[in-house]
């Protein structure tokens, strides 16, 4: 059997700054060594990028286009939605960023409705969901949102953390002299790149209203300001609006920020935490790289979730994370973080469930269950 000739469609972004580029570098180098014959294809924003793209796909004969769709990796331009009416190639498409985006906003909402039923055209991704052989999704409550619009069940792209776990990493005493964290703090961290819609400064405000309760408690900020989403400027502009915002609630003793750390330093720190918190504004799914670092580094997980989202099966409160139900509120955050303080047998139960979810992914069976669904999808087309 020849190896299939697949075609990664991503945007420009450096792996470094932006997760869906890590990802599909990571996922590219796997399907090469399982034996799969990858193009890579970086795709420029906007109508000339999309031709570009499609003469370039049409040329190179691949067998099958794989699109990494989430916005900000086109550069917020829905011409890349077109990608299936001009490619001749079977196409799959994996939802990075799904539910939260109109590539045509002034369209309205039950103009998308209609156009949906009758199999047109979606919302976020203009034709590639209806243009696509396959679908798939990296958390449950994008499934969720695609199922309530398509009425289908997508298959999962199950993400893979971030940061490995290091097994030499000093121990926690060492990894807290290193990071100017006292030795007996209640240590709870973020890790990620930072962005105003990690909700930091809500959980800044949430550890100095504890403060008397727990006069040892710490937040260790574990990540880089700048990425594809906050230049560097903008960043700079951000962390210091971020560290005001630390001061001005009393936290600017309690509150540690690394930077950016290599991965190494990044999984000794997490070890050396006790708890872990991600107040996302839009709510936390495991389509975040660092809350799977999190949950497989064996921590205690606080997340947000919106009021108005579906439940995601995966991040179930009390067992496998503990769910502040709102966003954007540092009050909630408060009662989140108070209850995995207060009950060591609630730490141990989200700790394991949370272990459990991501336990056992690796990038080659990834790979592996990615040329199953190919394969499944050229034998369709071609019967």
């Amino acid at each position: 059997m020849s190896p299939l000739r697949v075609a990664l469609v991503h945007g420009r972004a450096d792996p470094a700054h932006d997760g869906v580029a890590d990802y599909t570098m990571h996922l590219g180098a796997a399907l090469d060594r399982q034996g799969a014959e990858v193009v890579d294809v970086p795709v420029d924003p906007g109508v000339r990028g999309l031709a570009r793209t499609a003469r370039y796909l049409r040329a190179s004969r691949v067998d099958l286009a794989h699109v990494q769709f989430a916005p900000s990796a086109f550069g917020f331009s829905g011409a890349v939605g077109l990608l299936g009416d001009l490619v001749g190639a079977p196409l799959v498409t994996t939802l990075h960023e799904y539910g939260g985006w109109s590539c045509a906003p002034r369209v309205p909402a039950p103009v998308w409705s209609t156009l949906e039923r009758r199999r047109l055209a979606d919302r976020d991704t203009g034709r590639l969901v209806p243009r696509s052989a396959a679908v798939l999704t990296t958390n449950g409550e994008h499934a969720a949102v695609l199922r309530e619009r398509w009425g289908v069940d997508p298959r999962r792209a199950p993400l893979l953390p971030n940061v490995e776990v290091d097994p030499d990493a000093p121990d926690r005493p060492t990894t807290r002299r290193a990071l100017g964290v006292p030795e007996d703090a209640e240590l709870v961290v973020f890790f990620g790149f930072v962005h105003p819609v990690k909700g930091l400064r809500y959980l800044a405000d949430a550890v100095a209203r504890l403060a008397a309760e727990h006069p040892r408690l710490h937040l260790l900020v574990l990540g880089g300001f700048t990425s594809l989403a906050l230049p560097a400027d903008e960043a700079a502009a951000f962390r210091d609006e971020l560290t005001g915002q630390i001061a001005a609630v009393g936290a600017a003793d309690r509150v540690t920020i690394t930077g950016h750390r290599p991965a190494g330093e990044v999984s000794a720190a997490l070890q050396a935490a006790d708890v872990a918190a991600f107040p996302f504004t839009a709510g936390a799914t495991l389509k975040s790289g660092a809350l799977l670092a999190a949950l497989d580094h064996g921590l205690p997980t606080l997340v947000t979730r919106r009021p108005d989202a579906p439940a995601d099966p995966d991040l179930r409160d009390g067992e496998t994370v503990v769910v502040a139900p709102q966003v954007r509120d540092a009050g909630v955050l408060v009662d989140g973080l108070r209850r995995l303080l207060d009950d060591e047998a609630l730490r141990r139960k989200v700790a394991a469930g949370g272990h459990a979810l991501v336990h056992g992914r690796d990038w080659d069976t990834l790979a592996a269950d990615h040329l199953a669904l190919y394969r499944d999808v050229l034998a369709c087309g071609s019967s």
